[in-house]
């Protein structure tokens, strides 16, 4: 699932923009300051960047800056509500793939995105069809899981949770991120359908396996990684 960090101060506008993004197959974050925005965008994986450009802490300029800098190929898109042309150019000249104007249609940003990630993925070797940790392998195309050369059946909300838990590897996600992402949902603290999906996905990857990796993290939510303690 490609996943698109937006940066963005206006609650309502991310919120916005998470949702239209999240209904149209993307996997999308949020930060709400230049200083965390930068942060998730340096640290975590991410196929797209969504910035805008008066922030809080720190501006979407100094963040494009940064970002070319260590993450020259990110794609950024940039969102201001200032239409003039020396804004723009300088958007351009400091890295942006491209530049929207609020207020814009979501219909156009979305087509935008899609432009860019066409582009960039064209110039780039095929994106990895297959997400691996220590011997779990998960074929994305063939919708295969297999642990020690075995294969692994897995229910279709199985495989969605384990692909998330492997494209974020070594980072605990939350009851609730696991409830957006795999079952389009808010996480209600009085259901129980991710414990109990964890646990019959736990059941089928690690019960007679080791190094186990899924594991829990009190209070957050699980994590999957190789814990050799």
């Amino acid at each position: 699932m490609t996943r698109i960090l937006i940066i963005e101060d206006q609650q309502y506008a991310a919120t916005y923009l998470q949702k239209g993004l999240q209904e149209n197959a993307f996997q999308a974050d949020t930060a709400a300051t230049g200083i965390d925005g930068l942060h998730l965008a340096l640290t975590r994986s991410y196929d797209l960047v969504i910035l805008d450009i008066m922030l809080p802490g720190i501006d979407g300029w100094s963040i494009l800056e940064l970002v070319r800098k260590q993450k020259p190929l990110l794609p950024v898109l940039c969102l201001t509500a200032r239409d003039g042309v020396e804004d723009r150019v300088r958007g351009l000249e400091l890295g942006a793939d491209d530049y929207v104007v609020k207020p814009f249609a979501f219909s156009e940003l979305l087509a935008r995105i899609r432009v860019i990630l066409r582009r960039i993925q064209g110039a780039q070797p095929q994106r990895e069809t297959v997400l691996c940790i220590a011997d779990l392998e998960l074929d994305l195309l063939g919708r295969k899981a297999f642990r020690r050369g075995q294969r692994i059946d897995l229910t279709p909300k199985e495989f969605l949770l384990l692909a998330l838990l492997l494209r974020r590897t070594g980072e605990a996600l939350s009851r609730t991120q696991l409830a957006e992402q795999v079952w389009d949902m808010n996480f209600d603290s009085d259901t129980n359908v991710v414990d109990v999906a964890v646990r019959r996905l736990r059941a089928k990857i690690d019960a007679d396996f080791t190094p186990k990796l899924i594991h829990s993290v009190r209070g957050v939510g699980y994590v999957l990684e190789v814990n050799d303690a």
